[in-house]
């Protein structure tokens, strides 16, 4: 096994007052948030496209990135990569990954070279990852990289495209299983459409639903535990996509009766692009009870594209970190980074600060989170503003003890005083708590 990282030193906690930068500053896997350990609360992930498979290339230039495991798909160059992934994971020091069937196995033309070339790549990756301690929080399959997919996958007009798909979704799904993966995960990549003039949407939305309700049924039939979930990408590369936010997936799951047994990947940047923010996709998927796992990157306000920046704003952070722990947490979720280096960062080193850097943000935001929650200002003011919906014909109303009429008829023994929703007060009490000491 080749160690491309050998002048890299293993990660380890320093404390805030390290000027180390191989080193973190908040990220300390065994303190004690909450009841749990950090690394518990974080579940975190490094994924392997972004990490070691890409090669910096973009839509204007070729890659940039001279690693010597890039550069070719044959049987030693894809070992060779397995090698740089698990050797920047386990110096990391986090305990799980995430995966493309591609990125062990290469693309295929022929079905039947993939299968075999899935049956010797997974045989190695397991092999890897037992040495090294760790397994993947999620696992899933190519469906947009390879020309075959340029319609899409599921809803592609030539049902031998879907039949691919459906190849490999079987295929990385119970390779997730065999390995102890917590989740799988589909990509919508290009399940949406251009132009509505070679498109027949009632006809794709429903190839959609039936190809997820056949990937549920067979989660079920090979005993897999884990949770199916969707990340939802509002476009790029098509103009238009079936799941570009929470809301809508929720719609979609519901309209094929799958709201009970899929849940959603939420990826900040993909929020900002649908014209949401970070937080609200997170506060909808809980509202709806489909949370189940975070990509944690950022895209940049200039750019209107997915960018796939490592996350670095500690406000937002942190208001995410809160809503997670009030909801009780990652059920089988967790904070993988779906984060590129940018294309002028060349060196391998890099691959640790950018990764260093994230970790160390969410670190701080769960501790951060954790004052936020005991303090309670936030949630006296919320719990305050909506007391009269818990009491007296607001609540008679909700529970339907009052009609339409009737409740209407209250309004004729008082009038309605508008109330201040503090928001500027908040909004400064939330900036006065990011400065809290979080030291152990």
């Amino acid at each position: 096994m080749s160690d491309y990282f050998e002048t890299v030193p293993p990660i380890r906690y320093k404390g805030p007052d390290t000027d180390d930068p191989l080193a973190y500053r908040w990220y300390d896997a065994d303190r004690i948030v909450r009841g749990r350990r950090m690394e518990d609360h974080l579940r975190l992930a490094v994924c392997y496209w972004h990490s070691v498979s890409w090669d910096g290339a973009d839509p204007f230039g070729s890659g940039t990135f001279a690693r010597p495991w890039l550069g070719s798909e044959a049987p030693d160059a894809l070992d060779a990569r397995m090698d740089a992934m698990f050797g920047l994971v386990s110096r990391l020091g986090v305990p799980f990954f995430t995966f493309h069937d591609t990125d062990v196995v290469g693309t295929h033309d022929r079905a039947a070279d993939y299968r075999s070339a899935m049956e010797r790549g997974m045989a190695r990756l397991r092999e890897t990852m037992m040495e090294h301690g760790m397994r993947p929080l999620w696992g899933t399959a190519n469906l947009f990289s390879h020309p075959r997919y340029m319609a899409g996958a599921a809803t592609n007009p030539d049902p031998d495209v879907a039949a691919f798909a459906a190849l490999q979704v079987r295929t990385a799904l119970e390779a997730t299983h065999a390995l102890g993966g917590d989740n799988y995960v589909l990509w919508g990549g290009r399940e949406g459409y251009d132009t509505l003039l070679n498109t027949d949407l009632p006809r794709e939305m429903d190839q959609l639903g039936r190809f997820l309700a056949a990937t549920v049924e067979h989660k079920h039939k090979i005993g897999f535990t884990g949770d199916i979930l969707v990340e939802p990408k509002p476009h790029e590369p098509v103009k238009h996509q079936y799941d570009r936010d929470v809301a809508t997936v929720y719609g979609f799951l519901k309209r094929y009766g799958l709201e009970d047994e899929v849940r959603v990947n939420i990826e900040p940047n993909h929020a900002t692009l649908a014209g949401n923010s970070f937080a609200h996709e997170v506060a909808t998927a809980q509202a709806l009870g489909v949370f189940g796992s975070i990509d944690f990157n950022r895209g940049d306000p200039q750019n209107g594209w997915d960018t796939d920046q490592f996350p670095l704003d500690l406000r937002e952070t942190t208001q995410v970190m809160a809503l997670i722990l009030e909801g009780g947490g990652f059920r089988r979720g967790g904070s993988n980074f779906d984060a590129k280096m940018r294309r002028q960062s060349v060196d391998a080193e890099d691959l640790f600060h950018g990764h260093i850097g994230a970790i160390d943000l969410l670190a701080k935001a769960l501790l951060l989170a954790d004052r936020l929650l005991e303090d309670g200002t936030l949630s006296r003011n919320r719990t305050g503003r909506y007391a009269g919906w818990s009491e007296g014909e607001g609540r008679a109303f909700l529970d339907g003890a009052l009609g339409l009429a009737a409740f209407g008829e209250t309004a004729l023994e008082r009038d309605p005083r508008p109330v201040s929703g503090r928001q500027e007060y908040l909004e400064s009490q939330l900036s006065r708590m990011l400065d809290m000491d979080v030291r152990p």
